[in-house]
């Protein structure tokens, strides 16, 4: 009998009488695998007394972040929404709360501002999004561009860490926001920058540059090495793993949602798939998981749960499965990373209950 080394050690495992009975369980998720495991998506916006984004994303086994931001419907009404779609859903939906400039540079600003912080944290929010008006439409009354490494923000900021609640930050663009339409890699990119020319920097050269933008923000995480913050879309790094990485090696209280910005990662697995599988498995402990989905008074909720489960279907093969995938975002094809459970796992579910503690809590106390 011609027994090869691995075999005939297995055959040799106390127990072990049968090679089929040695097998060890898979290390990769399948596509199948999408609706049993438990995930959350921690960027969302659901501003509408709407239950059934939160019935299909429970249909897609997703638990729910949605976070209110300082653009269009009023800051209030955003928290009135999630705090009645928490206390209808407090099993699937949290909140993150926000606060708005209203009388920047006045007196008023500071004490109005952390007030609306401690009653939204009293009432269950369990992060705070500032959003890209600072650093893109912020301007102090001599005209002059305020940036989130002001100082006049430090009290916020030094009340977020001490509140023990997360800070999420959109601040920036993509990359792609500096160049014209046809340059942008990104199709969802070329779709909304043509849409909203006022934050198309490449229409705007007298506004800060994309460099401004990402040395404010580092700059910000400098002086509060202790805060807790998660860079939403990838930090505004989403064009570079390399850049990326770097970031996340200089600051260890950092880590990154991927909301809208997969895509990004997907277009430079098209030439270098390795690197970008490698960047996931090294920092497997600083990404999470999310999409920007979100429905307001406005929306086609059929058409918008259908595209979030498809998207979701996609991100899962992406990141689980070495599929050949496309998506609409660019004409070539690539392969998922196929990543090991381990690394789902931390993307899916446990990073999100590390960076945002209090996101399992369920239910009034």
């Amino acid at each position: 009998m011609n027994i090869s080394a691995p075999v005939y050690k297995a055959l040799l495992i106390p127990g072990c009488f049968l090679l089929l009975n040695c097998s060890t369980a898979p290390t990769n998720y399948t596509a199948a695998d999408f609706t049993t495991v438990e995930k959350f998506d921690t960027h969302v916006h659901i501003n509408a007394d709407d239950t059934t984004f939160i019935s299909q994303a429970r249909k897609d086994n997703l638990r729910l972040l949605t976070v209110n931001v300082d653009a269009e419907m009023p800051i209030e009404v955003q928290r009135d929404y999630a705090l009645k779609l928490v206390g209808k859903f407090p099993d699937e939906v949290q909140f993150a709360t926000t606060f708005n400039l209203k009388d920047w540079g006045t007196e008023k600003w500071l004490p109005q501002t952390i007030a609306y912080l401690q009653e939204s944290i009293e009432k269950g929010a369990i992060a705070v999004k500032i959003w890209k008006n600072i650093g893109m439409e912020l301007k102090d009354a001599d005209g002059k561009w305020v940036m989130i490494d002001d100082a006049r923000f430090d009290s916020v900021l030094n009340f977020i860490e001490k509140s023990n609640i997360t800070l999420i930050g959109h601040l920036g663009e993509p990359r792609n926001a500096w160049l014209a339409i046809d340059q942008m890699t990104i199709l969802g990119d070329k779709n909304y920058f043509r849409e909203h020319p006022q934050y198309h920097q490449f229409l705007h050269p007298e506004n800060p540059s994309y460099e401004d933008q990402i040395n404010a923000r580092d700059n910000m995480l400098r002086k509060h090495p202790n805060l807790r913050f998660v860079g939403a879309h990838l930090g505004s790094l989403e064009w570079n793993v390399d850049e990326l990485a770097k970031r996340l090696d200089q600051f260890p209280n950092m880590a990154v949602d991927m909301a809208a910005r997969i895509p990004h990662l997907q277009v430079q697995s098209v030439t270098n798939r390795q690197k970008v599988h490698d960047f996931m498995v090294k920092y497997q402990d600083r990404l999470i998981y999310a999409t920007d989905h979100g429905v307001d008074t406005s929306s086609n909720l059929m058409e918008v749960n259908q595209e979030a489960h498809q998207v979701r279907m996609t991100d899962w093969k992406f990141f689980a499965t070495d599929e050949e995938l496309t998506v609409p975002h660019f004409t070539e094809k690539f392969r998922g990373l196929q990543l090991p459970k381990e690394v789902i796992d931390k993307i899916y579910r446990t990073n999100a209950e590390k960076w945002f503690p209090g996101i399992n809590y369920q239910g009034q106390p």
